[in-house]
C-alpha cells in the first residue's frame, strides 16, 4: 500500500506485543514496566494489544479465563501449547513449554545469578511463535502490527524476512542497545535460521550471531525509548557497534519517551507511602523523610540534605563513581540511602562505606519494589549518574513524587529534566540538576550545586513543584505509538521514508561498522552459558 493509498481507518487496531517480561507478572527492570503499562495507555487510541509472553510460573499462575487456542507440534524441536487469557485487564497469549520456562529464578537466570545456558533457544521459540502469529496462524485473531522489544523477541523480524511470506509489519523497540543477544554461530540451525543468515548482511556479528541485529536490520520501523537516545545510538560512542547500521536505517528510526502508569505512581493512593500527599504538596514528604531516616537508622534531621539512589548497582548506572565520592559528600550536612542490587564489587564497596559512615550512609542491597516507591516519597534528591540511559524511569518516578533528580545529561534524562541553571530558575521552569560528562568530579559538583539550592527553601520548593507537575504520563507518548502503528498498517500516510534504503547496498554498508569497531565490547545480557553484566534476580531496577 503506497503512502497515497490509505485505507479506511478502523475503529480498533490489533497489535501483538512480543516480550520477555511484563509488570506485574514478571519484571527485572524498565522493560517490564513499559510492556505492562503501554497497552492500557494505547487503549483510548483504539489500539487493542495482545502480549505474547513465555509461560514462566508467575505468568501461568496469574493467567485467568484461560483457554488453549493452538498446539504447535514442532517449534525448533519443542511441542508448544499456546494459551489465551487475561490478567488485570491485559490480554495475553502465553507459550507453555515447561522444559524451557517452568524454572525458579528470574526470566534469564537461576537463583544463583547464572544465565540459563539455553537462553538462546528459549527466546528463539518466543520469537518463532510471534512470527507464526504475525503470519496469520491464529484463525480467530490476526495482528495488524507486531511490536517487539529488545533482543529477546528481535528474531521475529528475522524469521519473517527469511520465511519470505506475507505477514504483519514489525516495529521494534530499542530499550537498551547494550543487550544484544549474542550466541555462537553453530546455533544457527538450532534456532531455525538458514545458513545464509550467517553473513554481514544477516545476523553475523564478530563471528557470532546477534538476535538484536535481526530486528535492527529487518524490522519495518525502529523506535528508541527517547528522542535523545535515538540520536545517541547513531554515534560511535553510544552505538555499541551498531551505529553504522542505525545511521543507514535512520529514516525508519525515531524516539518516543516512556511514560508512567499514574495509577501505580500516585503519592496519595500509593500503599508504599507512609504519609500520603497530593502531587506537588511537600507537607507529607517532610513526614515521610523522618520515617525513612528512622527506618534506615539515620539521624532524623529535617535540615539534612537526604540523597537517594534507587537503581541497578552497575557501572552503566554510574554507581561506581558515586562510591568514589561518598566520603567527600559527608563533609557537608548530607545523608545517602542506596536501594538496589547488582555488581558484587560495587555492593561490597557500598557495604564497606556504610560501616565507615553509619550516621550518613545506609544501604538496602537487594531489590524492593516497595522501597523504590517509598524512597521517592521521602528523599530530597534522587541520584541518577548513568553513563548512558536510554530513557530512564527513575527520574520520572522522582519528578512525580517531588524528589529533585540529579542526573547525567544523557539519553532520556536530558529529554525529561530541565537543568536548574540561572536562566531556567529565573523563568520558573527548572525541575532538576543535569551534569556532564559523567565522572566523579562532575557528579560531586552537581550535588554541591543541588545542596546550595536546597538551602534556598523557596527555590527548592519550586523545583519540586515543577517536577511534580511535569507530565510523566503515557498521554502523548502513547499517541506517538498509535500513529506509528496506523502508519505501518496503512491507515495513515507515513511521515517516514519507509523505503528500505540499504537493501541494494546492505553488504557494503554493514561491512564498515562491523569490521572497524571490533574493539568495542558492549554489555550483553544474557550470554549463553556466561554470567551477565548485571546480577540476575527476581527483580531489579531500570
Amino acid at each position: 500500500m503506497t503512502q497515497t493509498s490509505v485505507a479506511v481507518l478502523p475503529a480498533n487496531l490489533n497489535v501483538l506485543s512480543v516480550a520477555s517480561e511484563m509488570y506485574p507478572l514478571i519484571k527485572t527492570g524498565g522493560l517490564g514496566d513499559v510492556v505492562g503499562s503501554l497497552p492500557g495507555a494505547l487503549r483510548p487510541y483504539g489500539i487493542k494489544t495482545h502480549t505474547l509472553l513465555p509461560g514462566y510460573p508467575s505468568v501461568m499462575e496469574a493467567l485467568e479465563e484461560r483457554r488453549v487456542i493452538k498446539n504447535f507440534e514442532n517449534v525448533l524441536g519443542y511441542s508448544v501449547t499456546l494459551w489465551e487469557g487475561v490478567t488485570k485487564d491485559r490480554a495475553l497469549f502465553v507459550i507453555d513449554v515447561p522444559a524451557l520456562y517452568n524454572r525458579a529464578g528470574n526470566p534469564y537466570g537461576s537463583p544463583t545469578g547464572q544465565d540459563w545456558p539455553d537462553n538462546g533457544i528459549r527466546y528463539a521459540v518466543l520469537a518463532r511463535i510471534g512470527a507464526f502469529i504475525a503470519q496469520g496462524d491464529l484463525e480467530h485473531w490476526q495482528p495488524a502490527v507486531v511490536q517487539t522489544h529488545d533482543w529477546h523477541s528481535a528474531l521475529v523480524a528475522a524469521y519473517l524476512h527469511y520465511d519470505g511470506v506475507k505477514a504483519a509489519p514489525v516495529s521494534h523497540v530499542i530499550h537498551n542497545l547494550a543487550f544484544q543477544g549474542i550466541f555462537p554461530c553453530n546455533k544457527l540451525e538450532e534456532f531455525g535460521l538458514p545458513a545464509h543468515a550467517f553473513a554481514l548482511e544477516g545476523l553475523e556479528y564478530h563471528g557470532q550471531i546477534s538476535f538484536l541485529k535481526g530486528a535492527l536490520l529487518f524490522a519495518n520501523r525502529l523506535t528508541a525509548v527517547s528522542p535523545t537516545y535515538a540520536e545517541e545510538i547513531q554515534t560511535l560512542e553510544h552505538g555499541m557497534g551498531f551505529d553504522g547500521l542505525l545511521r543507514a536505517r535512520s529514516m525508519v528510526l525515531n524516539g518516543i519517551l516512556n511514560g508512567l502508569d499514574l495509577s501505580e505512581w500516585d503519592p496519595m493512593t500509593d500503599s508504599a507511602v507512609t504519609f500520603p500527599y497530593t502531587v506537588g504538596d511537600n507537607v507529607g514528604r517532610r513526614a515521610n523523610k523522618r520515617v525513612l531516616q528512622a527506618e534506615f537508622g539515620l539521624p532524623q534531621k529535617a535540615d539534612t540534605f537526604l540523597l537517594g539512589l534507587v537503581s541497578r548497582l552497575t557501572t552503566q548506572k554510574g554507581v561506581d563513581i558515586l562510591a568514589e565520592i561518598v566520603p567527600r559528600l559527608f563533609e557537608w550536612n548530607m545523608q545517602l540511602i542506596v536501594v538496589g542490587v547488582g555488581d558484587r564489587e560495587i555492593m561490597r564497596s557500598l557495604a564497606e562505606l556504610q560501616s565507615r559512615y553509619p550516621h550518613h550512609l545506609a544501604c538496602h542491597l537487594s531489590y524492593s519494589e516497595v522501597l523504590g516507591h517509598k524512597m521517592h516519597s521521602a528523599v530530597d534528591a534522587s541520584l541518577i549518574p548513568s553513563r548512558f540511559e536510554p530513557c530512564g524511569l527513575t527520574q520520572l518516578h522522582a519528578l512525580r513524587y517531588g524528589s529533585v533528580p540529579i542526573a547525567a545529561r544523557v539519553g532520556g534524562l536530558s529529554d525529561t529534566i530541565v537543568d536548574a541553571n540561572s536562566a531556567a530558575i529565573a523563568e520558573g521552569v527548572a525541575n532538576g540538576i543535569l551534569f556532564s560528562p559523567t565522572n566523579s568530579e562532575t557528579l560531586l559538583a552537581a550535588i554541591r550545586r543541588a545542596y546550595a539550592l536546597f538551602q534556598q527553601k523557596s527555590v527548592w520548593a519550586r523545583l519540586q513543584r515543577n517536577g511534580a507537575l511535569h507530565d510523566v504520563s503515557w498521554e502523548g507518548k502513547a499517541a506517538g505509538y498509535a500513529q506509528l502503528f496506523r502508519e505501518l498498517a496503512g491507515y495513515l500516510p507515513s511521515h517516514h521514508n519507509t523505503h528500505d534504503e540499504i537493501a541494494p547496498r546492505r553488504g557494503d554498508i554493514l561491512q564498515r561498522p562491523f569490521r572497524t569497531l571490533r574493539k568495542i565490547q558492549p554489555a550483553r545480557m544474557p550470554l549463553g552459558g556466561q554470567k551477565s553484566e548485571s546480577l540476575k534476580r527476581t527483580g531489579t531496577y531500570a
